[in-house]
């Protein structure tokens, strides 16, 4: 299986990966990993990325999918996944991919970000992330005031596993 923690900066899609990844005993891989570094620059700088910006960013996020796949593993992977085509296209009809949106009323996630230190991602982007937000129908959908371990265990619940 492959979850996918999707949803806007500041969602907690990291910490929570890490400590669902640890629950389950599965690999843990943080999209923003795999972003180029001009997309890096664009988001320090607060400029948001466009589809361009993306592909070769998704590229890298399906090769990675793939792989895990191919090899018979599990992988909890952190990643906006703003879209229905980035979606589908990381997807690209594979039943083990299963999707989290972590949501949390605004007022919260820009609490978040302001608290925030080293991340690359500015926090003026958060209301166009907001804006372009198309979670999957299927998506399970998981609120974010709790601790990441209670988060972790609702999104356990919640997939069986």
């Amino acid at each position: 299986m492959i979850i996918v923690l999707m949803g806007v900066t500041g969602t907690g899609k990291t910490t929570v990966g890490r400590v669902l990844a640890a629950d389950l005993g599965w690999t843990f891989r943080d999209g923003d990993d795999y972003h180029p570094a001009a997309n890096i620059d664009k988001m320090r700088r607060g400029v948001p990325l466009n589809d361009d910006d993306r592909a070769p960013w998704l590229a890298a996020l399906v090769r990675l999918i793939d792989e895990t796949v191919a090899r018979g593993e599990n992988l909890v992977l952190a990643c906006s996944a703003l879209k229905h085509r980035y979606q589908e296209y990381l997807r690209h009809n594979l039943a083990a991919v299963r999707y989290v949106e972590l949501w949390g009323p605004p007022e919260l996630i820009q609490k978040r970000l302001a608290s925030r230190t080293g991340h690359f991602m500015s926090p003026t982007l958060l209301s166009s992330q907001f804006a372009i937000l198309e979670p999957p129908a299927d998506a399970i959908l998981v609120e974010v005031s709790g601790t990441p371990q209670e988060i972790a265990s609702e999104i356990r619940r919640k997939l069986g596993v």
